[in-house]
């Protein structure tokens, strides 16, 4: 059973930073891409950004520039500088995984969730 394990939630002052890193773990073929969504109360869950495994990146509007995305195997990162309170949310990992090379599809795996409070 692959499981994706957050870290590096928490709460910090407007224009802080905090770092999120989201580990992939279990046996499985490939799993790509990887990326962070955000679900703040209230709202739907929204894409932040995603890397392919060969680096290729995509960000929401509302981060870029603010907002780094980064890969290391099966581990993902999320550098959040220049926080706004309006980046206050639940982020979630997400991945795609294929289990075994003769799995046509890729599968879709969401983390637990870690919470990111930005006070003003």
């Amino acid at each position: 059973q692959v499981q994706l394990v957050e870290s590096g939630g928490g709460l910090v002052q407007a224009g802080g930073s905090l770092r999120l890193s989201c580990a992939a773990s279990g046996s499985f073929f490939n799993i790509n891409p990887m990326g962070w969504y955000r679900q703040a109360p209230g709202k739907q869950r929204e894409l932040v950004a995603t890397v392919t495994s060969v680096g290729g990146t995509n960000y929401a509007d509302s981060v870029k520039g603010r907002f780094t995305i980064s890969r290391d195997k099966n581990t993902v990162y999320l550098q959040m500088n220049s926080l706004k309170p309006e980046d206050t949310a639940v982020y979630y990992c997400n991945a795609a995984i294929k289990y075994n090379s003769y799995d046509a599809n890729y599968l879709e795996l969401w983390g637990q969730g870690t919470l990111v409070t930005v006070s003003s």
